[in-house]
This record gives structure tokens, sequence and C-alpha cells, in this order.
């Protein structure tokens, strides 16, 4: 299967850089399931059912979120009746939503998709490794699934690439969200899963991870709180992996960064060619 993830969308401008670009990235990369975070794409707080349809018509399978998932309160009331959209699959038994879903490419072939939170230096949420592993329990790729991926939302590096490390060969993707900066350690693990730090986000990089600089950089300078922190509103770089499985096990055969406009150096699959 060939499948694209894009980063958290920010604010507007990020918004509007999917909706634009998701139409041609799907035709030009011949994709057959795609994926996008979208915990940050209202305000740069959150997502809204609103936005969520328009990232559907644009092309998305799936969305995944993160800590901000409830920062749009309206989400908790209508998030249930969204079959499409995840939540981390740690919150507590009884959070509203989902945190995994089986859904079908356009071709009817199955992914799973999780989205779970890590913990270091987060909210401290249910331990995301005996999460997955309750999620995997009864499930092989291909029986049951044709590709399985996996949105890993944390800050530390290092519980990132564990996790990736202790899910290999068990899961098609493992993709890292939350940071807004695109890592280079795009990479098969030995295993067979593919695993990249954190895919970055889509949004305008000439700020303090999509927010507008002053604001931040007071909090940083002054230690007191002050404006809040509002998405910039420049030239979005669009941000996110392409991966190639095998159809015959799930497991990936490569994986390649995806940077398309904006201020950051550009990068096309090599796979896609």
């Amino acid at each position: 299967m060939r499948l694209l993830f894009l980063g958290d969308v920010v604010g507007k401008v990020g918004r509007n850089a999917v909706l634009e670009q998701l139409p041609t990235l799907r035709r030009r990369l011949a994709v057959d399931f795609c994926v996008v975070n979208g915990e940050n794409s209202a305000g740069g707080f959150g997502i809204t059912a609103k936005i969520a349809e328009e990232f559907y018509e644009a092309g998305a399978d799936c969305i995944t979120t993160g800590n901000h998932v409830w920062d749009q309160r309206e989400l908790l009331a209508t998030i249930d009746a969204d079959p499409k959209m995840l939540r981390p699959a740690n919150f507590p038994p009884g959070t509203p939503g989902r945190g995994a879903a089986l859904l079908e490419a356009g071709d009817g072939r199955r992914v799973l998709v999780t989205n779970l939170m890590a913990r270091l230096f987060m909210d401290p949420l249910d331990d995301p490794f005996a999460g997955i592993d309750a999620i995997l329990a009864d499930l092989a790729m291909p029986r049951d699934a044709d590709a399985v991926i996996v949105d890993f939302h944390g800050e530390a590096s290092s519980e990132k690439m564990a996790f990736g490390h202790y899910v290999d060969g068990r899961v098609s993707l493992v993709v890292g969200t939350h940071t807004h900066v695109p890592t280079a350690d795009a990479q098969v693990l030995p295993g067979g899963t593919a695993f990249i730090s954190d895919a970055g986000m889509c949004g305008d990089y000439d700020s303090v991870i999509g927010m507008k600089k002053e604001p931040a950089i007071h909090r940083f300078v002054r230690k007191i709180p002050g404006e809040r922190l509002t998405p910039t509103e420049g030239i979005a770089t669009v941000c996110g992996v392409f991966v190639v499985t095998d159809d015959a096990t799930g497991l990936a055969r490569s994986i390649s960064p995806l940077r398309l406009g904006g201020r950051l150096q550009p990068a096309w699959p090599e796979a896609a060619e």
C-alpha cells in the first residue's frame, strides 16, 4: 500500500495549505490511504467537526489528534458520531470518542489507525505501551489489516524511539507528532516498521511552532503570562511522510519525508518516482 501521513495542521494557513495540496498529493503519489493530524487546525487549538469534514472532502481517510483534542469543547458532543476521527487511545475508559479504528481504503483494503499519547513531559495518561499491546493483541497483518498506522503524540524523542522499537515488526508505521519540527531519522526499523520521531507540522515555520513569535518569546523572557498565543499568517510548509508497504506482510518497504512549500528545504518522496 501507499500511505501518506501529514503532521500537525496549525491554524488557518496550515489548514488551507493541506486543503489545497492534498488532492494533488493523493493523485501524484497514487496514495491508497491518508491520515492527517488535525489537533491544532482550529485557530491553533483543537479541531471542529466542520474542519474535519473539510479534510475528508480534500482526501483525508482518517484524522488523529493529541493533547489539544478537547480545546474546542464542541468536539466532546460530536466526536462519537465520527468513526474516522481518533483521540489518544490511552485516555481513561469512558472518555468520548475512540482511540483506534479499522477503516477501508478506496480499493477495499483495511487499515488500522491508532492514536496514542506519550507521557514524558505530557499529561499523565494511561501507559501507551500497555495500550498498544491491548490494541494489537488479537491482530495480525495482513490477516486482519493490510496496514497498521500509529500516531504517537509526544514531546520526548527518546520515548518515541523506544515506542517505535517496542512495536517494530507488529505495525506498518509509527509516526511521531506534537513537536511540530520534522526530524531527520525517517527509517525502516530492523523488524520492518517505518518510523520517524516527528513528521513536523503543516504550518508557517517563520514562527514558534506555528505561533506568532513575539508573544511566545515574551513568555520565555519574562516568565509571566502575556498575550494569548495565536497562529501566524505566513506561507505554510506541508510536512509529512510517505510510506510504501509490502502487501504480503503489511510491513514497510520504504519511508520518505515530504516537505512542500514555505520556508523549509523541500523534500519529495523518492519512492514516488
